[in-house]
């Protein structure tokens, strides 16, 4: 994350791969092994050169580090010309046909590295240039061709856009960060509304900068993290709008991105001051910072720009678009030397501005699709299909290991409490049906009772006003009506659309 002015001197980007850190995890961290841990390694190390202080007693103290293979030489390239054999080695990418693309959206030109578009089974959510604010559009999956200009935007933020990302279980909730300071959590009906949606299900405020990223827990229920230009990563609970845990003080500077591992019990986050941390949240430290000699290096382009990854666990490929770049490289990740493995580079003419990874359980599986990525053009998004060439058309096993569905398999006090669990995997065998619309139902408790969470100085200003406690009462139960009233009134003009698709449908 950042802006482009960070990006200089990554043209020669030394990224630290996923190989030496997927068997330090099989060995040190028993529980997250391999793909586990460094699920989001691949998008994160983006640097080479540091040493890996682990957990006392685990070996991995500051300046010593137990490698199970032997260390190749500093600056050794990872080579193209050992042909193994790999059901992924013919692996291609396609775009989609010009009927089948999104025409006419206007993609936002703020400066910031995100991807600016988050795509699930359902929908496409890209974010937009707006005047007054910041908004994103969302569109049905099956919306494709020229976007009509006055098709309703979800709209709210008082300033920018910066990230977007869908809840993993809930297809119809969506949550956004912006240059405003708050994050912004939104239900999406199953029909297009008529107009802007303006009114978030829940509002979280607690950064005093802007906030450049969020990320939904992969296990937990309505646990979301968002992390701000005040160097500070805050775990909410959606569903009460609570704010669970605040990691201060772990980052000296600005924080560059965020990932979980599988099961959510450990994040790994970069940083302007080029150091990796796995951070264990809930115990509110880092139990690794920075990584020795990469066992892999790949010297991409000279260009300036962030490179975007996607790491696809099910089958260990990650896939490296590079923004203002117009190619996608992908890569074979392995457990033995020499751990990386170049697969094929998808290149087209025009330079991708952000880019979208659809989840497993969107991919049409009878076409031995593997991704599925949607590239943001100026005013355009392009479907780009990735497929392993298969004669048969019968269900390929291999290619589609169970993967984890729309189920969450946590609460969110479970997780705090310090319980674990893996996701909930489904077959894709039959393909994926999305379920219909779930409502994100928020119950806030009462504020008296509210007590800071852990991590976070609350300081007391002398400019404050001293509400008794009567007075107090009064003006929230004066709150809770007005916010009863509104919410009648919204339902009712729900009902009243919802009638008027019905009537649309029928006369289609």
């Amino acid at each position: 994350m950042g802006t482009p002015g960070d990006a200089q001197g990554l043209g020669r980007c030394a990224l630290a791969w996923l190989g030496s850190a997927r068997a330090l995890a099989k060995s040190h961290w028993p529980g997250h092994g391999g793909a586990d841990l460094l699920l989001p390694l691949p998008a994160l190390a983006l640097q080479a050169g540091a040493v890996v202080p682990g957990p006392p007693g685990c070996g991995l103290e500051a300046g010593y580090s137990p490698w199970p293979w032997p260390r190749p030489q500093k600056g050794t390239a990872m080579s193209r010309r050992v042909v193994r054999q790999s059901k992924f080695r013919h692996v291609f990418g396609q775009p989609v046909k010009a009927d089948q693309m999104y025409e006419d959206i206007r993609v936002s030109k703020v400066t910031w590295d995100s991807s600016f578009c988050a795509v699930n089974p359902k929908f496409l959510a890209i974010i937009v240039e707006a005047g007054g604010g910041g908004a994103f559009i969302v569109l049905p999956l099956t919306k494709t061709g020229r976007v009509d200009k006055n098709h309703p935007l979800v709209t709210g933020h008082t300033a920018p856009v910066l990230d977007i990302d869908w809840c993993p279980h809930n297809d119809n909730v969506i949550a956004s960060a912006s240059e405003d300071t708050t994050i912004m959590v939104w239900q999406i009906p199953d029909y297009v509304p008529v107009r802007n949606i303006t009114e978030p299900v829940v509002t979280l405020e607690g950064h005093s900068k802007r906030v450049g990223i969020i990320s939904w827990h992969p296990t937990a229920r309505n646990v979301l993290l968002s992390a701000g230009c005040d160097n500070l990563v805050i775990l909410w609970n959606v569903g009460t709008g609570e704010m669970l845990l605040a990691l201060e003080d772990m980052h000296t500077d600005l924080i560059y991105n965020v990932g979980w591992n599988r099961n959510g019990s450990l994040l790994v986050t970069t940083c302007k001051d080029k150091k990796v941390r796995v951070i264990d949240p809930r115990k509110q430290q880092v139990v690794a910072k920075s990584f020795e000699e990469p066992i892999a290096l790949q010297e991409m382009d000279t260009s300036n720009g962030v490179l975007l990854p996607f790491y696809d666990p099910d089958s260990s490929i990650v896939y490296l678009c590079g923004k203002g770049d117009s190619s996608i490289r992908y890569f074979e990740i392995t457990d033995e030397a020499p751990y990386v493995h170049y697969l094929n580079t998808y290149s087209s003419k025009e330079p991708q501005r952000g880019m979208g990874f659809m989840p497993k359980r969107g991919l049409d599986v009878s076409k031995c699709e593997i991704a599925r990525f949607f590239k943001l053009h100026e005013r355009k998004c392009e479907p780009i299909v990735m497929t392993v060439p298969r004669k048969s058309d019968l269900f390929q096993d291999d290619l589609y290991p169970d993967t984890p569905g729309p189920e969450p398999a946590l609460e969110a006090d479970e997780w705090l409490s310090g319980k674990d669990a893996e996701p909930i995997l489904i077959s894709l065998r039959d393909g994926y049906v999305p379920v219909k619309n779930r409502e994100l139902k928020v119950v806030k408790k009462n504020i008296l009772d509210n007590k800071p969470p852990p991590g976070l100085r609350r300081g007391h200003s002398a400019c404050e006003p001293d509400f008794s406690r009567p007075a107090l009462e009064e003006v929230l139960q004066e709150i809770r009506a007005l916010k009863e009233m509104v919410q009648a009134q919204e339902k009712r003009i729900s009902d009243l659309e919802n009638k008027l698709c019905q009537f649309t449908n029928g006369t289609d």
